[in-house]
């Protein structure tokens, strides 16, 4: 089981804005990621909480962010329940989409397991719900995923598989690699491992 921290920070200008204490592993029904996280200052933010089945889809999404919380699932497309902080207003959304997306690290790892690409296989476009911080709000985006090359690299528990994808926004044609060892995140924009207590666990 995967154990570890992520820092996050703007890729632009690379702000920090959060760190990310995760815990990941695959289990009977798919693959689970659990996370808290902290802003630079030590308060905290927010928490994840996705679990995939094994093709990949997200059978329960949980998100808090600001007191707002995210309920979600792949049905009818993708469905969600946003909820106010209060706790009164509640509002659904239904999108004709392949998964959800954010700025956690779990959702490159669910995408990935999601399209399932091979080094030989075309680009593969992807609709995505994104819930953007800080207030969780939901909006629809494009992204094409290739995947670049994946090499073994030896470790001291043996070989570890580094595979590199090529991910396009179609809207603006902008793009960026996003490097996965299992369902770890090595480096991707905006993201940084900088802790990691156990190897990644590796797929079938």
């Amino acid at each position: 089981m995967p154990r570890g921290r992520y820092s996050l920070h703007d890729p632009h200008d690379h702000t920090p804005l959060a760190e990310e204490h995760f815990h990941c592993a695959p289990g009977p029904s798919g693959w689970r990621y659990v996370s808290q996280l902290t802003a630079p200052s030590g308060d905290h933010l927010g928490s994840v909480d996705l679990a995939l089945d094994e093709l990949g889809r997200p059978i329960r999404l949980e998100l808090h962010a600001a007191s707002w919380q995210v309920r979600g699932a792949a049905l009818d497309g993708v469905t969600w329940v946003r909820t106010d902080p209060t706790g009164t207003h509640a509002t659904e959304g239904n999108v004709q989409a392949h998964s959800f997306t954010g700025s956690s690290p779990a959702f490159l790892v669910a995408t990935a397991r999601l399209l399932r690409l091979t080094p030989s296989a075309a680009a593969t476009r992807v609709r995505l719900v994104a819930f953007t911080d800080p207030v969780l709000a939901p909006r629809t985006l494009d992204q094409s995923w290739a995947l670049v090359r994946s090499e073994a690299h030896p470790t001291d528990n043996g070989p570890l598989t580094v595979d590199e994808y090529q991910v396009t926004a179609l809207d603006t044609g902008e793009q960026h690699s996003v490097h996965l060892a299992g369902d770890v995140v090595l480096a991707a924009p905006g993201i940084e491992l900088e802790d990691l207590e156990s190897p990644p666990s590796v797929f079938d």
